[in-house]
């Protein structure tokens, strides 16, 4: 069976930043592998960082001349510039040495098939802000992990696009395009309408 690398939902109200986007991993320095850039298809960089479990893959069978889709889970501090965090390596056939042409041409089928795309991010949280004028909104994300001393388990996002005011505190769950280093919005689904809480 084909992996989807932008799992399905497991829980109504499942809290994730996760998305898939093709280039090349350029490190900052070749002695270590986790820091460096994103170069998409189209020549754009975008600051990267690889995560544990990820840099083990990498260092084993990634060949970093090499175009591949990378599972990452971005962040921004405004809607301008996009940092990506690599959480893993979407290839359905084991990191097999394929033609770069054909290699291309299938994984773009297979995404399709699975109902994604490149660049595609799935974005479930709280929508905390909206800026009508600017167009952007901010969606708040947190940390299910148990750990209770992780530095910024619960973290924003800001992302381009237009949401009523009137959805101001509710759960809701969009489907996002990157756009160089932008997140822009395609469309939404809200998932559950929150109480105001009574100070």
């Amino acid at each position: 069976m084909l992996k989807n690398p932008i799992p399905k939902v497991t829980n109504k109200l499942q809290y994730r930043a996760i998305g898939i986007v093709s280039g090349k991993y350029i490190p900052n320095d070749n002695e270590k592998l986790n820091r460096g850039f994103l170069t998409d298809n189209k020549g754009e960089k975008i600051e990267t960082v690889v995560l544990g479990k990820a840099l083990s893959l990498l260092k084993k069978h990634i060949d970093l001349g090499k175009s591949y889709f990378w599972i990452v889970y971005p962040k921004n501090k405004n809607s301008q510039t996009l940092h990506l965090q690599v959480a893993g390596i979407w290839d359905p056939y084991h990191l097999n040495d394929f033609e770069s042409n054909s290699s291309k041409k299938n994984f773009e089928k297979l995404l399709e098939k699975l109902d994604l795309q490149d660049n595609y991010f799935s974005i479930r949280g709280t929508l905390v802000f909206v800026n009508t004028k600017n167009k952007e909104i901010v969606i708040k994300i947190c940390s299910t992990s148990k750990v209770q001393n992780l530095k910024n388990k619960n973290f924003k996002l800001v992302i381009k696009g237009e949401l009523s005011l009137e959805l101001l505190n509710c759960f809701v769950s969009l489907d996002v395009m990157r756009d160089g280093n932008s997140l822009q919005l395609l469309n939404y689904e809200t998932i559950e309408k929150k109480s105001s809480k009574i100070k």
